[in-house]
């Protein structure tokens, strides 16, 4: 499709008003460097639950509400919705996700279908205590050869999609698994989907507590690799 605004940036937020005070500025100013025609959408929880919408009006932001549901996946296909952008970039709100990192994937963009910030790529790491990196990269190792994932870093969020690609997915999951949902569903759309994965460090989050439940997702882990398989081979 041809579209004026070349990327779009999604950030799911909940409750975290005060990382999108550090957070947009450093946003803004790394686009305003790339000189290219973007939006920046904070996709709220409905209604809000603190100031984001205030901390969104001192900024060049779109502050939108979830449609759907509250829940993290409604958020993101709340995002695909709204956004314009010939590409669609998520970040996490919490600081986790460098805005300085942005151009570095998106020298990319034209080469590749999808481009991942890797934590598992050569020269990639996370700020996370040792037991939480060991269990991470025996999850993603699972995921990718399960469901036939040609990259290492399946379960992080910080990726940078092709706009149509995105639109023409049916998404249904409801959590964070929506994130390794992306990107089986864009595979079996497109079993040509070009990744690339270039290595990042994770950051901790800036201020407050995750929104991610260890324990929950441990036992929902096999549920959500079958339920991603399944949907794979019937797409």
């Amino acid at each position: 499709m041809t579209n004026d605004v070349q990327l779009s940036i999604v950030i799911p937020a909940y409750q975290e008003a005060e990382n999108l005070r550090l957070l947009l500025p450093r946003l803004v100013n790394t686009l305003t460097g790339l000189n290219i025609t973007h939006e920046i959408l904070v996709v709220d929880t409905n209604p809000p639950k603190d100031e984001t919408p205030l901390v969104c009006q001192a900024w060049p932001v779109r502050h939108i509400l979830r449609q759907g549901g509250e829940c993290y996946g409604d958020a993101v296909r709340t995002g695909i919705a709204m956004a314009s952008g010939e590409k669609i970039l998520f970040m996490d709100a919490d600081g986790s996700h460098s805005p300085e990192f942005i151009p570095s994937m998106w020298q990319y963009a034209r080469e590749y279908d999808v481009v991942i910030a890797s934590r598992y790529a050569h020269g990639g790491d996370t700020e996370n205590p040792w037991c939480l990196i060991v269990m991470s990269r025996m999850l993603n190792i699972v995921y990718a050869v399960v469901l036939g994932l040609k990259c290492r870093d399946v379960s992080n969020s910080f990726k940078l999609y092709g706009g149509d690609i995105l639109r023409s997915l049916q998404l249904r999951c409801r959590h964070f698994d929506i994130v390794e949902e992306l990107l089986v569903m864009a595979s079996a759309k497109s079993p040509k989907l070009s990744i690339l994965e270039i290595p990042y460090i994770f950051k901790k989050r800036l201020l407050g507590e995750t929104k991610r439940n260890l324990v929950v997702f441990m036992i929902s882990f096999l549920a959500t690799l079958a339920k991603l398989f399944w949907r794979r081979i019937t797409a």
